[in-house]
């Protein structure tokens, strides 16, 4: 159990708030810090279910007060009742509230009681974030953190436990490939941790050195059914990466900086680059190299998945998505053409009731305060969609413009592109190539060769070097057809921002 959540629930306590609210998916873990809360403290508990009615404690044993199931009758019944003191603890009460207005004003009615005697607490623990304004703004948010080495560490052990007694079961894990284990299940909920294991114990009933790549691959699956951040495949060697040399020195100089013998070396871990450019030069590739050079994971956001059409649940899944990569840190966190994310954020009036600036506030807030190893990398392609505040210094350690490649980049990019796609470059004209190549991005170019493979096998024919001529002089790069926006970019971008290559 995490002694972070009681203590901070305890010091809201002791502050005699008269309502807490407990927004989380995980309630039996709730509900286990609100129980060692009240024993701490020496204060009765009080819990209802619509499926149980009121009861005190939370033993299912306990007898339930008859007719209490109705959320207004047991509302009432909590209100009216003055020998009731301690914690009072209602779960799903948020969709009560909305179907009905009596709920909404017993409840207000209890919560004034409360606020009044002083001795009585009422904890709302819900998954849904759609109370009532009126409700909100009397109570106090509790936010429950994601469990620490030292509960996941409890997990994995009492999961082990479990098995030990369900027959024959093998643990082969010593002390450093536990805390490898255990540190690839940061960032999960307990529950997702708690699966993750028993996943990998379940398939050949025993937890050994090989189950730490199964709990990676696990957990990437989990959090892809989150919704919330995406676990994105890094480019294995910097060797796959063409051109973007001033990129790599700095992170090259950086390499170690995410560490915690930076952090006793007096280093706060760097904050994050933005990177503009030109669509498709190779902005997106340039988030991987961060990942790849520095060894870290590297996690997507798409903040534009966030936008819910339910009021809080919005900026909710943006806190957990930046709480959960804080757990998982050191953690390579990207944000994908964030103009576009955020694009209300910077105009004098928005269709989204104020939301994209909400959400915009909440990520600049956490930008500015956060003290985790989280490298955040933002990309963006049109310079005039950007919130001024994003280019305040401070906000990310360097920004850097990711421009078309040239020659020696484009030569690279020919070479990687080939060598991925079994060719070997020495059998073609690459300087002829590169020439024909010139203002096309990487990704124009990794289409040309593609589009060459096609009509050599429509034509039975080997690839070569005239096939890729041909489909690049026949597809004109977007240099030539949005000239006029790069040439604006490139101006900007001269003297506000560091040349990637």
């Amino acid at each position: 159990m995490s002694k972070t959540d009681i203590a901070s629930l305890e010091r809201l306590l002791v502050a005699r708030h008269p309502c807490v609210s407990i927004l989380t998916f995980e309630e039996e873990h709730a509900i286990d810090v609100v129980t060692q809360a009240a024993l701490n403290r020496g204060e009765g508990l009080w819990l209802w279910s619509a499926s149980m009615g009121v009861r005190e404690g939370i033993l299912k044993e306990a007898t339930p007060v008859d007719g209490t199931e109705n959320a207004a009758a047991a509302l009432y019944y909590l209100w009216t009742n003055r020998e009731i003191r301690g914690l009072i603890v209602l779960l799903d009460l948020a969709g009560h509230l909305k179907k009905d207005e009596r709920v909404v004003r017993l409840l207000r009615d209890l919560i004034s009681r409360t606020a009044e005697r002083r001795d009585t607490t009422v904890i709302l623990i819900d998954a849904s974030d759609d109370l009532p304004a009126v409700i909100q703004g009397t109570s106090a948010r509790l936010e429950l953190s994601f469990p620490g080495e030292e509960e996941l560490t409890d997990i994995v052990r009492a999961c082990c436990g479990e098995f030990r007694t369900g027959g024959k079961f093998n643990v082969t894990l010593n002390r450093g490939e536990l805390v490898s284990l255990v540190h690839n299940l940061r960032g999960l909920t307990r529950r997702q941790a708690q699966r993750a294991v028993y996943e990998v114990i379940v398939h050949d009933r025993q937890l050994d050195a090989a189950d730490i790549a199964n709990v990676i691959a696990l957990k990437r699956e989990l959090l892809s059914s989150t919704g919330l951040l995406e676990y994105v495949e890094a480019p294995t060697t910097m060797d796959e990466i063409g051109g973007l040399r001033a990129l790599k020195a700095w992170l090259a100089a950086r390499t170690r900086a995410l560490s915690d013998d930076a952090q006793k070396f007096g280093i706060a871990p760097p904050r994050g680059v933005l990177l503009l450019g030109v669509q498709g030069a190779g902005k997106s590739l340039a988030a991987k190299a961060v990942a790849t050079a520095w060894q870290r994971p590297l996690m997507r956001m798409d903040v534009g998945a966030f936008y819910n059409q339910f009021v809080g649940e919005t900026e909710r899944q943006l806190r957990d998505a930046l709480r959960q990569a804080e757990m998982m840190s050191p953690v390579v966190l990207w944000i994908d053409e964030i103009e576009k994310a955020f694009a209300s954020a910077s105009a004098a009036s928005s269709s989204d009731g104020g939301l994209s600036k909400r959400m915009f506030g909440a990520l600049l807030t956490w930008m500015q305060e956060h003290k985790s190893a989280v490298f955040l990398i933002a990309t963006a392609n049109d310079i005039d969609s950007l919130p001024p505040e994003l280019m305040r210094k401070g906000r990310f350690d360097e920004i850097f413009f990711v421009d078309l490649p040239t020659a020696e980049a484009r030569m690279q990019i020919f070479n990687v592109h080939l060598k991925k796609r079994k060719r070997d470059p020495a059998a073609f004209d690459i300087v002829k190539l590169v020439a024909a190549s010139d203002g096309y991005s990487g990704a124009e170019i990794e289409q040309g060769i593609i589009a060459g493979l096609h009509e050599a096998f429509a034509k039975s024919e080997s690839l070569t070097t005239a096939h890729i001529e041909s489909a690049l002089r026949g597809s004109p790069p977007l240099s030539v057809t949005m000239r006029e926006r790069i040439e604006d970019l490139r101006a900007w971008a001269k003297d506000r921002c560091v040349p990637a290559d």
